[in-house]
């Protein structure tokens, strides 16, 4: 399975944003402190999530990044789609004529990662940000 660094920070970094969202806008320096992500990288993933509408900037000396809705409205899957990442099991093109070894035929265990993505896809699409947020406020009790 292949979920690289971008998806998971994107993820830790909006969860952070989320938390402190209420306060005003959060600094990228503080979301890369408090989460250990470099400012260079939160800077791309954080133009991906501006341009799939997920955050907004505001500029000034307290300026930094809101969310857009809710974290209650924001899934997880949407996430990973604004930061280009694909949860994939195969490696092969599951549309193509061609399958996983080349061959004709699929190999003995493509149905099995198959049902495995589908399955890891869902999770993500039935998983909302504040889900994250409010297992953390559990967690903490």
């Amino acid at each position: 399975m292949k979920l690289t660094s971008k998806g998971r920070y994107a993820v830790m970094a909006l969860a952070d944003l989320a938390r402190f969202d209420l306060a005003g806008p959060v600094s990228l320096r503080d979301i890369s402190l408090r989460q250990g992500i470099s400012i260079l990288y939160l800077e791309q993933i954080f133009l991906k999530l501006k341009n799939k509408k997920i955050v907004h900037s505001i500029r000034g000396s307290n300026g930094g990044y809101k969310l857009m809705k809710e974290p209650s409205k924001i899934k997880l899957a949407e996430i990973f789609n604004a930061v280009d990442e694909r949860i994939k099991t195969l490696n092969c093109n599951k549309h193509s004529k061609k399958s996983c070894n080349g061959k004709s035929t699929k190999c003995i265990t493509h149905n099995l990662w198959d049902e495995l993505e589908l399955y890891i896809n869902n999770f993500f699409e039935n998983k909302k940000l504040s889900d994250l947020i409010n297992q953390q406020k559990e967690t903490r009790i």
